[in-house]
């Protein structure tokens, strides 16, 4: 295990224990889906978006547009933590009047782009903004974090079809695989499968990584384009309520909080590590 993998690794323990404290304090949150992206999430920020001089508004740094927006908390603390330009301070989360509500506001908070929530409709600003960049001959490069559930959705695939046909290679999807939504699983309520082959069919170039392992997710993250000329799309399969053993892949977590006997069986096993 290299080094940036394991500091990777214990800094997701330690945002995992303060996403806990926080929902519980707060009484509000969705666990479940903070913990499956959290990985994806730091790597990004910690290791692979571009900011020129550290500017979060330079015009050509990379956008990321965290589609599965019920996923703030983790997102929040990730942008709490970001090197020498921290952004957030989840303390602050669901309180009256904070910026930090549940789901994030780019009129809130500096360095969000687009504010999200209603699913479905992150993946078809990425595309926007990625043709946008091919218009004004920018380096930028967008990032897309979609939840597997909200690929139910008819506008992801319109805007998955118009990515293709454009042949936005400065786009990346990363679809947060943990096969489980509100309520149920995914194939239950309605089949995805064959995932990677739907992406492909709307002409893009498709790899699947664990993503709870820091090194494959760097590597596929830093490989884009992974075609000249085609979207990139990379199937992260996950755990819902990743790091603690009673909330992983169970949909009750998706928006549940825990109750204080909960949290304190939660915290200690990820101290345990």
């Amino acid at each position: 295990m290299g080094g940036a993998d394991w500091e990777t690794r214990a800094k997701a323990r330690a945002i995992r224990s303060e996403c806990l404290k926080t929902t519980h304090a707060a009484q509000l949150g969705h666990l479940g889906a903070d913990f499956s992206a959290l990985e994806t999430l730091i790597v990004l920020y910690d290791r692979v978006l571009r900011f020129p001089n550290g500017d979060l508004s330079h015009p050509d740094r990379d956008r990321f547009v965290l589609s599965k927006g019920h996923a703030a908390l983790a997102y929040y603390a990730v942008l709490s933590r970001l090197r020498e330009r921290p952004v957030a301070n989840i303390s602050e989360f669901a309180k009256f009047g904070s910026a930090l509500s549940g789901h994030p506001s780019n009129t809130k908070v500096k360095g969000i782009e687009t504010s999200t929530g209603p699913l479905g409709h992150g993946l078809p600003f990425g595309v926007g903004a990625a043709l946008a960049a091919k218009l004004e001959g920018s380096s930028r490069r967008i990032f897309v974090l979609v939840g597997d559930g909200e690929l139910q959705e008819g506008s992801n695939w319109e805007a998955a079809m118009l990515a293709g046909s454009r042949q936005l290679d400065n786009l990346l999807t990363i679809v947060d695989r943990n096969r489980l939504q509100q309520g149920r699983g995914t194939e239950l309520v309605n089949r995805l499968e064959p995932l990677t082959e739907k992406w492909r069919a709307f002409g893009w170039s498709v790899r699947e990584v664990d993503g709870h392992d820091p090194e494959q997710l760097f590597d596929v993250l830093t490989s884009i384009p992974f075609k000249s000329g085609m979207p990139s799309c990379v199937v992260a399969h996950t755990t819902k309520g990743r790091g603690v053993s009673f909330m992983e892949g169970k949909a009750a977590w998706h928006h549940k909080v825990p109750s204080l006997g909960e949290l304190d069986l939660a915290l200690a096993e990820l101290a345990e590590g």
